[in-house]
């Protein structure tokens, strides 16, 4: 298997890229390797709850194809991508406890609550180590109220590289795009750039100094706060060694940055930038946070004054208030299906070759003792995934049986993801993938 240090190290040089091939703007966009196609996933997790309600069609009671049916009111903006979707009923997530939110558990498939760290990596971390190699093997971008992206622009709270390691994401655009983009933007903007770019330089400089001298017990844990800065001043000089190919794909920056009227601006231009950094090849794994895995939340700008915790003590089917939150979110998968389409890759396009998985942290509701996940699935990863249709299971099953499914699409096989032979026997009945779910 490819050596992802190595590989990192060698761009970061401006040596080489993996595998013995230069590192040239065509090889971002679809390097072959032994895997196959280029391959990518997003997660996209809306927090407070998936109600199956929202998205199953009424007239649907078993297992079968979609065609005959028409999506909920909630999820209509999926209706054109019918043939692409696959809606799953019936996986549980009851070892996650995810009442409020199963935090770091619900991509981890372990218990998970406010407050505590990880137990072991998560799936989306998991996969971006197997995929095809990229610059950002992975990134993690949040959507929240104004008020809680401008305060907090990162956050820690869905995935996680392993046991007490968080993967942080961003909220605040403006960061996100002068890290991705800073180098080969103009202004102010390239001002910023480089003046944070000093800044992360010098404190890179310093920890690794000041880290030394600490007691050994705590010097492994500061290693990991140096190694992040160390990460970022390392994505720095590998972007900037393939700058006239990110500028094909730079987002245009407008008022919606700096000036925005609802905090959906930010939503919408977080998209932009997470779509630009699949499209441009910056990226094959993208973790989307809507509530950032939290109880929060708001959607002012589609005219939704509550926010927050209350929103998760509201039933969601047929509730104004979550059709244009779920509307909301169906056309931002739409987008990112819309904008794949557009780059073309081997003998398709560049959605011929991922899979987006939307679901919640949350299970089903927001108090809920997760019996029922429903989860969606758009796209076939390379024609691995059955589309247009639903699957039912008998919750006999977790939510770690599709990360496992999700593993084997990418070429790795095991049992049980992050369960012991212990758990597995109380909350799993069967073993391996999800056969319902692979061609």
């Amino acid at each position: 298997m490819l050596n992802r240090r190595k590989m990192l190290q060698g761009m970061a040089a401006g040596a080489g890229a993996a595998f013995g091939l230069p590192l040239v703007p065509e090889r971002l966009l679809a390097a072959p390797t032994s895997h196959g196609t280029p391959k990518r996933i997003v997660f996209f997790m809306q927090n407070q709850g998936f109600d199956p309600k929202t998205c199953i069609p009424e007239e649907v009671k078993r297992s079968g194809s979609l065609a005959k049916f028409k999506l909920p009111e909630p999820i209509k903006a999926l209706e054109p991508y019918k043939e692409k979707l696959h809606i799953i009923n019936g996986l549980h997530g009851l070892h996650t406890s995810p009442s409020h939110s199963a935090f770091f558990g619900a991509l981890g498939g372990y218990r998970g609550s406010d407050g505590v760290p990880p137990s072991a990596p998560t799936i989306d971390y998991e996969l971006s180590k197997v995929l095809p190699q990229t610059l950002l093997p992975h990134l993690c971008i949040g959507m929240d109220s104004i008020e809680n992206m401008t305060t907090k622009p990162t956050i820690a709270t869905l995935s996680a590289s392993g046991a007490g390691q968080p993967i942080f994401m961003h909220s605040n655009p403006n960061h996100l795009y002068q890290m991705l983009y800073g180098g080969i933007s103009t202004g102010d903007i390239r001002l910023q750039h480089e003046a944070r770019s000093n800044v992360l330089n010098q404190i890179e400089k310093l920890a690794a100094t000041k880290g030394r001298s600490l007691p050994h017990a705590e010097q492994q844990r500061y290693g990991q706060f140096v190694g992040g800065f160390k990460d970022i001043n390392g994505l720095r000089d590998r972007l900037d060694t393939v700058a006239d190919h990110l500028r094909k794909f730079a987002p245009t920056v407008d008022e919606r940055y700096t000036n925005p009227e609802f905090e959906t601006d930010w939503h919408d231009v977080l998209l932009d930038l997470g779509i630009s950094s699949l499209t441009s090849g910056i990226t094959n794994t993208l973790t989307i946070g809507s509530g950032r895995g939290e109880i929060f939340g708001a959607w002012k700008g589609l005219g939704v004054e509550q926010q927050g915790h209350n929103l998760g003590h509201m039933g969601q089917p047929g509730n104004p208030i979550w059709i244009k939150i779920r509307q909301y979110n169906s056309r931002m998968l739409v987008r990112i299906m819309e904008a794949l389409e557009g780059v073309p890759e081997g003998s398709g396009t560049m959605m011929d070759n991922t899979l987006i998985v939307y679901t919640s942290n949350n299970a089903d509701k927001q108090h809920t003792n997760g019996a029922n996940w429903p989860v969606m699935l758009l796209g076939n990863l390379d024609g691995a995934f059955k589309t247009g249709c639903f699957t039912q299971l008998d919750g006999k099953r977790p939510i770690n049986s599709l990360y496992t499914t999700l593993l084997r699409a990418a070429g790795v096989s095991c049992d049980h993801f992050n369960m012991n032979d212990k758990l597995a026997r109380k909350f799993d009945t069967g073993s391996g993938p999800l056969k319902e779910l692979l061609v």
